[in-house]
Parts: C-alpha cells; structure tokens; sequence
C-alpha cells in the first residue's frame, strides 16, 4: 500500500502544477542552494514521502495495537509526560511533516491520551465527512476550524486532553505574522492564545518517517510562554518562538514537508503568474 501511494504521488511530481511550484518555493526557502536537478530529486521524494503518508492514514484502523507500538520510536516522552502532570494543559505544535495520525493514534491507543485536533473543513463534504469518522476510529477528538474552535479547546485542555495543532500554515489568514524561513508571513495565533489565556505548556513535536516502516515521534521540552507584556504582544513572541522551533523540526527532514499550498505572500503572487 504504501509504495503504490508513493508511486501515484510520484507522479504529481513530474506535472507542471500549482502544488509543485509550491514544493519547489519551500524547499527552495529551506536550502537556497539546491541546483536543479537536485530540487527536481527534492520534488519527487517530497511527493513519495506525501504518498506515504496517505497510504498510512488509510491503512491505519486496521493496524493492530502491537503493530501500533512496534512501528513508532518515541524521542522527548518524558517532556509530554511531564506536561501532562502539571494539569495546566498540554498543546503539541506540529508541522505538516512525516505522518501525525499514527503518532496521534499511538497517544490515544497505546498511552490511552485523550487527543484532540483542530481539522480543516475540506471539500467536497464527504471527504470531510470521511476524515472524520477515519479520525474518531483511531482514538481522536476533532474540532473543525471555525468561531467554535476555541471554546470547544478550551474545554479541551481543562479535560486534560493532549491538543495537537498543525501550525506552520494560516489557513484562515488572520494568523500573526512573524519571520519564517528568512521570509515574513503569518501563521496560526492559536497555540499561543490558548496557552497564555489557560497556562498550558506548549511543545514543538513531529512524526518522522525513520524508514522500513518505521516512524520517529520527536517531542521537545516546552517553550516559555509567561506573561510579560500585553497579551497581544505576547501571542507575537510566543508565535514567533513557534516558528523557530517549527524550521528546526522542518529541517531535520526536508522531504517530508508536506506543504504543497501558498504559505507566504510572495507564494500566492508566484501562483497567479
């Protein structure tokens, strides 16, 4: 399954499309001196890495508990763990790399968390609809992005539930805006609202491809998020120290960097030349 994913996705690579100007724009950001036929080698393993993923999320329900644990290697628990005692709050800041679903169906199946994820209304319905019972069959709690979305994790983190938050894209567009990759755009205010609003502790984490079927959950200590100025300059720095720790765990594995959209304003101007 997953190399017929990575095959299909292969060859989105070799078309000319939005999405692949995309892939090269960020990859380009993350190492300006790429030559051409390395960033076309680039291209291809990010869309096979993309298939992969997919294959993952499709075959996941199915995949037994042993399977579960066997197949993930967990770096920095004890951070989690930790975060988990102090009954504040625990928020995991992830980036679109390797394949989150299984490190999240491995907290709710194997360490019996509860997770809760904020999910983006796609179209059609039924492919939301979809996604969301695949979801909820392998443990998790999903909240769609909208006016609702706060309260809904607020109470949430009151519960003592673990929320994970994809955080290196703005989907709404009314994110801060803060230095990315050595480039102004903005990104999501979320992570740092709720945990300077409820005293949450906020980790960088991501889900790696380790290779042989086999995955790398990397969970970092917490970043400071105390109160220091007015609450708007704090969301500022906070997401400011979101989106450094977001190009760490980025670079660790640019291939894996499943970010096919516009994620900055010179991006969006590039896809309508």
């Amino acid at each position: 399954m997953q190399s017929l994913g990575a095959g299909l996705a292969e060859m989105q690579a070799w078309r000319r499309s939005t999405n692949c100007l995309m892939v090269e724009r960020h990859q380009r950001r993350l190492e300006p001196g790429l030559n051409e036929k390395e960033m076309r080698r680039r291209v291809k393993q990010v869309f096979r890495s993309y298939g992969r993923y997919y294959a993952d999320v499709v075959r996941l329900p199915a995949v037994t508990d042993e399977e579960l644990a066997d197949g993930l290697r967990v770096d920095g628990y004890e951070h989690l763990d930790a975060a988990l005692r102090t009954g504040c709050g625990t928020i995991l800041v992830m980036p679109h790399v390797g394949s989150w679903e299984w490190a999240a169906c491995w907290m709710a199946r194997i360490k019996r968390h509860d997770i809760t994820g904020v999910v983006e209304r796609l179209q059609p319905a039924d492919l939301f609809e979809w996604y969301e019972r695949f979801r909820r069959e392998i443990g998790m709690h999903t909240v769609p992005l909208g006016p609702d979305a706060v309260p809904t994790l607020v109470r949430a983190l009151r519960q003592g539930h673990v929320v994970a938050l994809l955080s290196d894209r703005d989907i709404r567009g009314n994110g801060v805006e803060v230095e990315f990759f050595g480039e102004t755009t903005t990104l999501p205010a979320g992570a740092a609202a709720l945990a300077l609003t409820t005293g949450a502790q906020v980790l960088p984490a991501a889900a790696y491809e380790a290779g042989l079927g086999q995955r790398r959950l990397v969970i970092e200590a917490p970043l400071p998020v105390e109160r220091r100025a007015a609450l708007r300059d704090d969301i500022h720095r906070v997401t400011g120290s979101i989106a450094m720790a977001l190009e760490r765990l980025i670079r660790a594995a640019p291939s894996q960097w499943h970010l096919l959209q516009p994620n900055w304003p010179s991006d969006r101007d590039a896809a309508a030349r």
